[in-house]
């Protein structure tokens, strides 16, 4: 326990820390002032207007859709300009999951219920990178000046003080996710309520949010344990950095022109990018520019879906085996 603590200490203690931690409170501030100046409490005229687009649009939605179940009877000529799905029921208003409302008509309005997933997807990505430079810079800058070494004086166990600064990390980085989660969005609550709309949250819209926030900050701590294990391995907090970048240009970018070079099916696959975006949106839809080759007549659905499942196995299965071999390096390692 009293490892922890002193853990805990050093980690607040870090100027690094503490000037990302301004940085974080820097950046919601001027998202927060930014949209606070941009919005306004709409008038009654505002919102009749808006009410009466919304409306309208409605029942043109209604229209299309009486009209494609009157050509598909047989009742009526198509028109030239007539969209013909494959099944109305894909256009039937009654199966869209949001109509039109007021809100999607109103200009200079910030609008809560519209704006939470955006500005929460922001935080998460904001978050993400706070924790993967924490995480690498926390025991890249202790392995670089010797604090490791001080430290294995007091406490010789060399898992036990490494599973304790991850785990200090961990910890402190979720404390601090939450509660800038809980303030970021209660801000923009707020200022829907004092100078703009708060929108249309029921249904599963909270349930929904929920659920975003729940895997963003699930990969927040990936990414903290990842900026980790990489520092460790590479003994200082660049080898993460270098890292990412080296993926980034050499798979992201040059494996990804390769593989349209050699036509290669389905190239999105091999992407880490794909699974991070299926475990955070909870599924992502791909298209795969092979699929449909010149030798396939009729209809072609090239596209194919990723879910947050295979997203998950795929960040954990990294994470927890660069984690792994930081583990059996450092207790094997010089670390003089």
């Amino acid at each position: 326990m009293n490892l922890v603590r002193a853990e805990l200490e050093r980690l607040a203690a870090r100027r690094f820390v503490q000037l990302m931690v301004v940085l974080l409170a820097v950046a919601f501030a001027v998202t927060v002032v930014t949209t606070l100046a941009g919005s306004h409490r709409p008038s009654p005229a505002e919102l009749s207007r808006a009410q009466t687009q919304a409306a309208e649009n409605v029942r043109q939605m209604e229209m299309a859709y009486d009209r494609c179940l009157r050509i598909r009877e047989g009742t009526l000529p198509p028109g030239e300009t007539d969209y013909l799905p494959r099944d109305c029921a894909q256009i039937d208003p009654a199966q869209i999951e949001e109509l039109p409302s007021a809100a999607d008509y109103l200009s200079g309005v910030f609008v809560f219920a519209k704006e939470a997933e955006p500005l929460l997807y922001f935080l998460i990505a904001f978050l993400t990178l706070f924790g993967f430079l924490v995480g690498a810079s926390y025991i890249g800058a202790d392995l670089n000046s010797g604090g490791v070494v001080n430290l294995l004086l007091w406490r010789p166990r060399r898992p036990t003080v490494l599973a304790a600064k991850l785990g200090t990390l961990l910890g402190g980085l979720l404390g601090v996710s939450v509660l800038a989660s809980v303030a970021y969005l209660g801000a923009f609550w707020l200022i829907g309520q004092a100078s703009g709309l708060v929108g249309r949250t029921g249904g599963d819209f909270w349930p929904s949010l929920a659920a975003i926030w729940g895997r963003g900050l699930v990969l927040v701590l990936l990414a903290a344990a990842l900026g980790f294990a990489v520092a460790t391995l590479g003994r200082h907090t660049s080898a993460a950095l270098g890292t990412v970048a080296a993926y980034l240009v050499v798979w992201e970018l040059g494996a990804r022109l390769v593989f349209q070079i050699l036509e290669v099916g389905r190239p999105d696959r091999y992407m880490l990018s794909s699974y991070l975006a299926a475990w955070l949106s909870g599924e992502v839809r791909l298209w795969d520019n092979n699929a449909c080759g010149p030798g396939i007549s009729g209809y072609c659905d090239g596209s194919y879906t990723l879910t947050w499942p295979s997203g998950l196995v795929v960040l954990l299965g990294l994470t927890g085996a660069l984690v792994a071999a930081a583990f059996t390096v450092f207790r094997r390692r010089d670390l003089i």
